[in-house]
């Protein structure tokens, strides 16, 4: 089994269920965030915030900003992974940066609470 958490944008968000719909993925997690990513602010604006500069903060202004997202967590059988991390892609790359990331862990168990089952079969 595999975990897959997703970093995406709030619009795409209804875009990203229909592809994991037909993807034939039902059962996931979405969660509310703020992050960025490493290219929206010159390193140099950034040592100069981190060295107490106050024009760098003035210059650095909306570009250090945290923006919202949306993080998606899906947990298939190891067999589905690819299929569901093209089904993310899909409706999410544009193209620009703040597309998103996607990282797969591995899962070392699973219990379904209301029968007990352990592993795949709780997820499936």
């Amino acid at each position: 089994m595999k975990e897959i958490i997703a970093v995406v944008r709030i619009n795409m968000m209804n875009q990203t269920k229909k592809a994991l719909s037909d993807a034939g993925v039902d059962a996931y997690f979405v969660r509310e965030a703020q992050g960025r990513g490493k290219g929206f602010a010159n390193p140099k604006v950034l040592e100069g915030v981190d060295s107490g500069y106050e024009e760098a903060a003035a210059v650095l202004g909306e570009k250090g900003k945290l923006y919202p997202k949306r993080v998606v967590t899906v947990v298939v059988e190891d067999d589905k992974v690819d299929a569901v991390v093209q089904a993310i892609i899909t409706p999410n790359q544009t193209g620009r940066p703040g597309d998103g990331k996607i990282f797969v862990m591995p899962v070392a168990d699973s219990v379904r609470v209301r029968t007990g089952e352990t592993g795949e079969t709780a997820i499936i």
